[in-house]
């Protein structure tokens, strides 16, 4: 029998508001805390949890920027003659996301979105490689690197598995005790709030089918494992969504030309753009300006954040809309959907959750980018631990 597993359950959108008045977990993971999370969307928070660093250090943030130069969707510009009624619905885009991400050998997440086909060859993919994997980083190193290079043995959800497949693995890799370390991501809850929004009654039956599933892991490690270090947490909360913006149509209504004299990228909650000329610049900004639902973010504020990047790689400008509202239509979708995150870190739904069995977590984690120290600290431990006795 080993002495311990450290068990990092990542529970996608599960927020501090989320959690607020729920009982999820009393019982298993009695110790909470509210974390911070980090300036962007999940390609933001789950490398920043995964690596311990923050946006502007693995430079993993939004997915889509302007790099014509490095664009792997030329080809794809063709496809611009297509009726739009074709090329916008969703069962098309995963079909063509599925064929181009085998084609251009992506590892990691990957979607098309609703970007139009005439500006794509515009436009770059940022997460080619899995944040998930060892090397998957577009900077710097991940939990997984550390493993391997310690050489222990560790579980992963694997993101082409259903959630129940990946709990049914990992119980059987429990229950046969050959991992020192598991890392579980369940994407599940967030689909769900996208969908339902977080005051559904279908929000606590999720909870509770999570509940079963965390016992249904436990009971597999008993009989293998003296102790279970549990730690449940998650990236973001969801707000809801009560307002439309139509930040396109004024972006349109001016007279400049995209490709020509700007680029953007309208994501849920903000809009990035380049420039190529100051006239572009000064009407653009002034249009953002009298935009009441939303806001440029200063420089000075993103450095707070961690998401300065000084090459402007991601966006020379960035607006970010208030909690609650939607950027409809977007680059992200073309149809509503009843609740979003990407929000400013400390809008309320933004924060983070984290729950564990164990009697005491250090002062010192506060953010979701701290979660890695947890994880560093815990494989260590069952490193030193589970290693085998000396023969006599």
């Amino acid at each position: 029998m080993k002495t311990v597993l450290p068990l990092f359950i990542m529970v996608d959108a599960c927020g501090w508001e989320i959690l607020r008045g729920d009982p999820f977990l009393q019982d298993l993971a009695p110790r909470r805390r509210r974390l911070d999370s980090v300036f962007g969307y999940s390609s933001t928070c789950v490398p920043s949890i995964l690596s311990g660093r923050w946006p502007v250090e693995h430079r993993n943030w939004c997915y889509f920027v302007y790099d014509p130069k490095n664009s792997p969707f030329r080809s794809l510009r063709l496809l611009r003659w297509l009726p739009t009624a074709l090329t916008s619905r969703r069962i098309v885009r995963r079909l063509l996301t599925r064929l181009l991400k085998v084609h251009l050998g992506f590892r990691g997440y990957f979607d098309l979105y609703n970007i139009p086909f005439r500006y794509i060859h515009l436009f770059d993919f940022t997460e080619k490689k899995s944040p998930l994997q060892p090397g998957g980083m577009n900077r710097g190193a991940n939990i997984f690197d550390f493993l391997v290079s310690q050489k222990i043995p560790y579980f992963v959800s694997d993101p082409a598995r259903t959630e129940e497949e990946n709990r049914d693995e990992l119980a059987a890799r429990l229950g046969a005790g050959d991992v020192d370390f598991a890392f579980m991501y369940w994407a599940g809850l967030d689909g769900l709030l996208h969908r339902v929004g977080n005051r559904s009654p279908e929000v606590p039956e999720k909870l509770r089918r999570y509940e079963e599933w965390i016992r249904t892991l436990l009971e597999a490690a008993r009989g293998r494992y003296q102790e279970v270090h549990l730690y449940v947490f998650s990236d973001h909360g969801m707000a809801n969504c009560d307002e439309l913006l139509d930040l396109k149509s004024r972006i349109d209504a001016l007279p400049l030309v995209m490709g020509r004299d700007y680029a953007v990228v309208y994501d849920s909650t903000m809009a990035r753009f380049w420039f190529f000329n100051d006239s572009a610049r000064t009407r653009i900004s002034e249009a953002l300006r009298q935009e009441p639902m939303g806001r440029i973010v200063p420089d000075a504020e993103l450095r707070e954040m961690h998401a300065l990047f000084e090459d402007r790689y991601f966006g020379e400008l960035i607006f970010l809309v208030r909690e609650g509202v939607l950027i409809v239509p977007s680059h992200m979708g073309e149809r509503p959907i009843r609740a979003m995150h990407g929000y400013h870190p400390t809008d309320p739904h933004s924060y983070a959750s984290l729950l564990t069995n164990q009697a005491s977590v250090p002062d010192g984690i506060t953010a979701i980018p701290h979660i890695y120290r947890l994880m560093e600290s815990e494989a260590r431990l069952a490193l030193e631990r589970n290693a085998p006795s000396p023969q006599a």
